[in-house]
Formats: structure tokens, sequence, C-alpha cells
């Protein structure tokens, strides 16, 4: 069994080599300087390697999230600990909102006054606070590690 996937897989991923394969020959050929003057080219030949690119992309997530369901159904001990560590990162989410500044932000060299941004301001305040909290945390373990490391 475990061969035949083997097989099949090898072959799906050559297949998809080839059709890439196939889109980089089509773009060298044509070359730089038409593609960037020539907006119908762009289109006939771009499109579909980006459509194509963007399929590949979806089929990876689906595919991950898909297995990644599955082993947590069938190991119970895995689900907990993803719940815990997803509960984590939401109580990290809402710290990381509460500190976060709404106040005046610039756009397009300006400064818009309070209210005017709306929640987006909020929103990027909160995701810097957050990025902010994670690396510390971050920092922390690997810190501790390398004190825990020395001490052996």
């Amino acid at each position: 069994m475990n061969k035949k996937i083997s097989k099949i897989l090898t072959l799906v991923a050559g297949l998809i080599g080839l059709i890439g394969f196939y889109f980089f020959i089509r773009i060298l050929m044509i070359g730089d300087e038409v593609f960037e003057t020539d907006v119908a080219l762009q289109n006939s030949v771009l499109s579909p390697f980006i459509y194509f690119a963007q399929i590949l992309l979806i089929i990876t997530i689906l595919i991950s999230i898909v297995f990644s369901a599955v082993n947590m159904v069938k190991h119970p001990q895995v689900l907990k600990r993803t719940l815990i560590g997803v509960g984590a990162l939401l109580v990290i989410l809402v710290i990381a909102y509460s500190f976060a500044d709404d106040g005046a932000v610039m756009s397009m060299g300006k400064v818009l006054p309070d209210g005017e941004a709306g929640s987006i301001s909020k929103w990027v305040s909160t995701g810097i606070n957050y990025s902010a909290i994670l690396g510390l945390i971050g920092f922390g373990a690997f810190f501790f590690d390398f004190a825990k490391s020395l001490v052996k």
C-alpha cells in the first residue's frame, strides 16, 4: 500500500514539476522587456501561472488542515495540547488588544485625528504588541534553555 502511495505521489510531484517547467520556459522565451509593455501578453502567460500557483497553495493548505484534524481526532492528547496552545495565544491576543493604542495615526503624510482611522489603527497596534509579546516569550524560552544547559 505504501509503495503505491509513494509512486502516486512521485507521479503527482513530477506532473507539478513539468507544469511549472512549462511556465518557466514560456516566460523565459518571451523575455523581460516584452512583459513590461504588453498587458495582453502578461495576462496570457503570467495569469495562468499565478492561477496554477494559487491552486497549488489552496490544495496544500487543505491537505495540511485535513491531516492535522485527522491526527488530532485520532490522538486526543494532541487535541488537548493544541486547544491549550490556541487558548494561550488567544489570551495573549486579548492582552495585546487591551494595551493597543487607538490614537492618532499617520496616513499619506498627514496625521488623522482620533477616531478617523477607525478600528484599523487599534488592530495594527494589536499586531505589533502581539508580535512583541511573542518575541519576548521566545527570547525568554531561549535564554532559559541556554541557562539550563549551562548548569548541566
